[in-house]
């Protein structure tokens, strides 16, 4: 089997490409490198370091004893995706290449466009891409939980039966986006739905929460070459890892608002596992399949606590303060999605939430010193 990762030089592209080294298949990857660009942006840095994409590959070849193909380049650049998905034929196409961040895409007007350009350019240009080139490839497009928002009723898989005056159907969920970046998943979602009842194509869209943890591939920290990026500023940084990544520095976990908002999470390790399973699964043509990836919802303040208590088994004592909201965003709200369509598939959460922070602590303390250093981009200075 074919896969090519697109976004392979990020958080869970590299680490994608690392969990199925030891698979009976072959990996390809593409990417330009702009979430290095994007955190340099933000005046910070990866908190656990990582090595130029030469040395990764190196290592990578080194350890699994297996080739790895990687090509440099932009996918909204149609004629060089194309041209390396007609020379590759791939099986899968894992879509990772896109800025994953809302924040980001709220700090201003050219922001704004340029992630909405980025992510529905990159999107379409892999649609016709699959098209022309690999129409029996199964797509897999990383979206989010955010598209959903935070309605006032359960959350099904993309798709629940409707009744209006006396007539029923089955029709996409309502999507409620809450910034641009997630507004550009809605519209791939669309885009991608379309595809497939038009071209034939296939495509499971991953509807993700919000991932935490550290992959370092085998005999980490002896191989350093093979680890991940984990990022801990305003951006890039996801809850857990920014709350980690302020008890390792003596600074208090900060809380956005009342803390009372609810989420869908997962560590990183389970979302390599849920991919294999979709990757094993796929659908059929013509088939646009929704999977709701998470292993537990939480409110923000249940997560600034476990961090705590997980901190004080390890004998650091931290603090948790609440700081106003800088985000526009429904504080005290109903949410309770549905995600049968990943257990039906076999998805069991690998080990418990305490366990999982308590190993991205660990993973982190050598770089305390490096977090410090950087210490001012965990105070968050974009508001919408």
């Amino acid at each position: 089997m074919k896969i090519l990762i697109l976004g392979i030089d990020g958080y869970l592209g590299w680490s994608l490409a690392n969990y199925f080294a030891n698979e009976d298949c072959q990996i390809f990857g593409i990417d330009s490198f702009f979430r290095r660009k994007w955190v340099k942006d933000m005046g910070s840095i990866s908190a656990i370091p990582i090595a130029s994409m030469n040395s990764r590959i190196k290592a990578y070849e080194a350890t699994y004893k297996k080739e790895m193909l990687f090509y440099k380049g932009d996918i909204t650049n149609y004629e060089f995706l194309g041209s390396k998905i007609k020379e590759i034929q791939p099986d899968v196409i894992v879509h990772f290449a896109q800025c994953p961040s809302a924040p980001y895409s709220m700090i201003s007007q050219s922001k704004s466009v340029w992630v909405q350009k980025n992510n529905l350019i990159g999107t379409l240009n892999l649609i016709y891409a699959a098209k022309e080139y690999a129409p029996d490839a199964h797509i897999i497009k990383l979206g989010t939980m955010g598209e959903y928002g935070t309605p006032n009723v359960d959350i099904p898989e993309g798709f629940f039966e409707i009744e209006y005056k006396g007539r029923k159907d089955t029709l996409p969920f309502p999507r409620q986006a809450n910034s641009w970046y997630h507004l550009s998943k809605v519209h791939d979602s669309n885009n991608l739905q379309f595809a497939c009842r038009n071209f034939g194509l296939r495509c499971t869209d991953i509807m993700q929460g919000v991932v935490f943890g550290f992959h370092g591939g085998p005999n980490y920290p002896a191989h350093r070459k093979l680890g991940t990026r984990l990022d801990f500023d305003q951006a890039f940084g996801t809850v857990i890892n920014r709350f980690c990544c302020e008890s390792i520095i003596n600074h208090a976990i900060t809380v956005y608002g009342d803390g009372t908002q609810i989420r869908s999470f997962l560590p990183l390790k389970d979302c390599m596992q849920c991919i294999k399973l979709v990757i094993q699964n796929p659908p059929e043509p013509r088939q646009y399949k929704v999977i709701n990836q998470f292993a537990n919802i939480h409110a923000i303040n249940e997560l600034a606590s476990k961090v705590a208590g997980v901190c004080k088994l390890l004998s650091m004592e931290v603090k948790i303060v609440k700081m106003k909201n800088p985000r526009k965003e429904v504080e005290k709200h109903y949410y309770n999605p549905d995600n049968q369509n990943l257990k039906n598939l076999g998805y069991t959460p690998s080990s418990n939430f305490d366990s999982e922070i308590m190993e991205l602590i660990e993973s982190i303390k050598p770089y305390k010193k490096r977090i410090f250093e950087y210490s001012s981009v965990l105070n968050p200075t974009i508001n919408w």
